[in-house]
């Protein structure tokens, strides 16, 4: 199946599942969402990826409620958290996405209120949102990713950068080390571009990441479920223009593709849904993720570039789709998602 970004983002979520025959839709939707309590999908929040946390907190909302949750939309940019305990929220959904919402910070205050969140704990968020510290632990355990170069805000010298193409070659990806949504990343195809490239990602972040630009196919990998239960869903392979896979490109233009099934070589799908599980669990991850990779176009090598510990949920974003390839309809998952609210440290007395 081949999705034109534009098809994808005008559809929204599917709508929610019919009972099966003999059985009563109303009783159906009852009964599921009686199991969760009162639910507070987070959204929106003060990162650079606000409005599209908006976008998919808006699309959990209404898969949620259409499957008798009683699910309420909490922007934290606008409320204080301790709102969720003194107005007896029994887990979150978390659908924030960058800082403040899937660096740790948001599920550290979770675990103080003692109210189980999605997603993964506080140690993993960290971790993944730092593409440098995932790279460390990536190549740690023998996991492929692109050669690296770390600059750092105000102790870089000139020099510095301009030894940058000689390290990594050209072209090269210069890009903030803790921001998503491809802000911030350019492309630099020619050294004299370089300077301009950290001063843009020196704005958004004091690590800034120069990395290895790997020219080939670029994929990506949802992984869904915890420690040993964890499985990869179908890799989605992305055609973007003139292979920019940028911001505008990812949300707001109607040409990228996203193919699924892949329809790479025989067996390269299965090594990369391993390599991503690997990587997934040795972050410690739980729930659910999303592996963006990179394969060599000459050595079919795939390499491994982050992970994203909450993904999008937008009507364009990967995870559903990759889902809906699966059988897994949107609704569907975000009811999964939901059944894995999870505190790292159960606190005493907490049933």
């Amino acid at each position: 199946m081949t999705v034109n970004a534009d098809n994808v983002r005008r559809a929204g979520p599917p709508q929610a599942s019919t009972a099966p025959p003999g059985g009563s839709a109303s009783h159906e939707v009852e009964s599921v969402g009686a199991i969760f309590g009162k639910v507070a999908v987070l959204m929106g929040g003060m990162s650079a990826e606000r409005e599209i946390s908006l976008m998919s907190g808006s699309g959990v909302l209404q898969a949620l409620k259409s499957r008798g949750v009683d699910a309420y939309a909490f922007d934290p940019a606008e409320r204080d958290l301790g709102e969720l305990k003194k107005e007896g929220f029994d887990r979150c959904f978390i659908a924030l996405h960058g800082r403040f919402g899937e660096d740790g910070t948001v599920q550290g205050a979770l675990e103080l209120l003692g109210i189980p969140y999605t997603g993964s704990g506080v140690m993993a968020s960290s971790m993944a949102i730092d593409k440098v510290m995932t790279k460390r632990v990536l190549l740690a355990e023998g996991l492929p990713t692109p050669k690296y170069v770390l600059l750092r805000r105000g102790a870089y010298s000139v020099a510095d950068v301009d030894a940058v193409p000689t390290t990594l070659g050209l072209p090269l990806i210069v890009k903030p080390a803790r921001e998503g949504s491809s802000i911030g990343l350019t492309k630099v195809v020619d050294a004299s571009g370089m300077a301009a490239a950290v001063e843009q990602a020196a704005k958004l972040d004091a690590d800034i990441l120069c990395e290895q630009f790997i020219s080939g196919d670029e994929v990506t990998c949802p992984v869904l479920g915890s420690g040993p239960d964890a499985k990869a869903l179908p890799v989605i392979r992305i055609v973007a223009p003139e292979g920019n896979y940028d911001y505008q490109n990812k949300y707001f233009t109607d040409t990228t593709q996203y193919i699924v099934p892949c329809g790479l070589p025989a067996g390269e799908e299965a090594v990369i849904q391993d390599m991503v599980v690997k990587a997934y669990r040795t972050l410690n991850c739980r729930g659910w993720a999303r592996a963006d990779v990179m394969i060599d176009r000459t050595t079919r090598k795939p390499y491994l570039l982050e992970i994203n510990t909450s993904p999008g949920m937008t009507g364009h974003s990967l995870v559903p789709m990759s889902a809906r390839a699966a059988g897994l309809s949107y609704e569907d998952l975000c009811i999964e998602l939901l059944k894995t609210a999870a505190l790292d440290y159960k606190q005493e007395g907490a049933a």
